[in-house]
């Protein structure tokens, strides 16, 4: 690979970028709006499928390891020219991900009532919760699939794609759980599993999407043929080496903020409702950090391939700049105007004060989380899934541990909770980018010697 002038570098990067943020940021509107509509349903359904949902985040962690470990061998055969290889790389992640998610599904489909009871929930919403969850844990192979097709093509430069078919599926989806709920357009009345059943095919229609994508070629890279179907162990290794604790990573991160929840909710229930509003807002602030985090596991393992070391550096450096950027300007919204913010989702006095307390010292960590996700996304990009599994899980565990229990321990609200992650989100940053700049250094030397 020619290198390339650092203005055609940074329209790369952008370009990869914008549509991941984009996608992102409709699946958290998607999720708005299915809680909107089952909310017309009752407390009891609401705090099913949220039960459900919370379930489902772990799973999904866990399908993830395929695609990352996808995303990141397809980025490097395509950066080294090797497209026979970037091809066979998706040929048997998509096999693969069938496998293991066939034994998911069944036992999603079996234990759901199990899952959902752990909550400890009324009879009347653990039933809803079980039924919403072995409809989607019955149909998690399309997940599964869904994920991996969109990971294989952003390894092949290509995050336009997944990013149009996540917005058809989303519309559909709306038209689809609305219907289905409500018995509306023809559609028979279901219920709250009527949005379970409204995501599963929005799903089917969206991968056959990517499907016929993949099978036409993404610059180059296709699953065209009968050759390389058949499971091979040593690609499935070489997948999931870099997969799993990228998985790892996401579930225990999961688990990190889920007791985050328990903290709070042990400090007051009107605390609880104003983190669950922070922790929105959260979300948002996330979505330039996880594009461009995205973009840089492409772009470094495309690098990687080709040996254009230096250009690997650099891609990560815009990359950062750009997140940096974005969400410190969030950063700056979020300070600025927090009681503002706080306002749009409730008028409660004392919710609203708390709430806003706590988004302050959010805003503070936005730089910082900045680097952390494109840092970690350069590492993926190496290769290197298990350095970013350990930092940014005890970097996330250091912080809820301290700030939860200084404020059960010598009283605090929210803001004290929050406030551990100024300690830890710099540390956890630095941490990543030195990481990252001694790989691409000792990967220069290995390549001059």
């Amino acid at each position: 690979m020619d290198a390339q002038p650092p203005a055609a570098l940074r329209h790369r990067v952008f370009n990869l970028a914008w549509p991941v943020i984009t996608e992102n940021f409709l699946q958290t509107m998607l999720g708005i709006v299915d809680t909107l509509l089952v909310a017309r349903l009752g407390a009891e359904a609401l705090a099913g499928v949220g039960a459900a949902i919370q379930i489902m985040f772990f799973v999904i962690s866990a399908l993830s390891a395929t695609s990352v470990g996808a995303n990141v061998l397809v980025a490097q055969a395509f950066g080294g020219h090797a497209i026979a290889d970037a091809s066979r790389y998706a040929k048997q992640a998509l096999a693969w991900s069938v496998i293991i998610s066939i034994p998911l599904a069944i036992a999603g489909f079996y234990g759901s009532s199990f899952m959902v009871g752990v909550f400890g929930m009324e009879p009347e919403v653990t039933e809803v919760g079980a039924n919403y969850l072995r409809v989607t844990m019955g149909t998690v192979v399309v997940l599964s699939l869904m994920f991996l097709g969109s990971g294989v093509m952003r390894g092949a430069g290509n995050s336009r794609t997944p990013m149009l078919v996540v917005a058809i599926a989303n519309v559909i989806n709306i038209f689809l759980t609305y219907g289905l709920i409500f018995g509306e357009f023809g559609l028979p009345e279901l219920g709250a599993v009527g949005s379970a059943w409204a995501t599963f095919i929005s799903r089917v229609i969206g991968f056959s999407i990517l499907l016929v994508a993949l099978y036409r070629g993404v610059n180059g890279v296709s699953i065209r043929g009968w050759s390389d179907w058949f499971p091979r162990l040593r690609l499935a290794d070489r997948i999931l080496q870099i997969g799993i604790p990228a998985g790892l990573e996401q579930m225990l991160i999961s688990t990190g903020f889920l007791t985050m929840t328990i903290f709070v909710a042990r400090i007051s229930t009107l605390t609880l409702a104003a983190h669950r509003i922070a922790f929105n807002a959260l979300s948002v602030s996330f979505l330039p950090g996880i594009g461009f985090g995205v973009a840089a596991t492409a772009l470094v393992g495309q690098t990687i391939g080709a040996q254009a070391l230096d250009e690997a550096d650099t891609v990560a450096s815009i990359a950062t700049r750009w997140s940096v950027a974005w969400m410190s300007a969030l950063g700056i919204v979020f300070f600025v105007f927090a009681d503002q913010i706080m306002g749009f989702y409730t008028d409660d006095p004392v919710v609203l004060a708390i709430g806003a307390a706590g988004l302050r010292p959010l805003a503070l960590t936005q730089p910082f989380w900045a680097v952390l996700f494109v840092q970690s996304g350069a590492l993926r990009g190496t290769g290197d899934t298990r350095y970013p599994l350990r930092v940014n899980t005890i970097g996330i565990w250091v912080a809820v541990l301290l700030g939860g229990v200084t404020a059960l321990s010598f009283g605090g609200a929210l803001t004290t909770i929050w406030s551990a992650f100024l300690v830890t989100a710099p540390v956890t940053a630095f941490l990543l980018w030195r990481r990252f700049q001694r790989t691409i250094h000792k990967e220069h030397l290995a390549a001059v010697y």
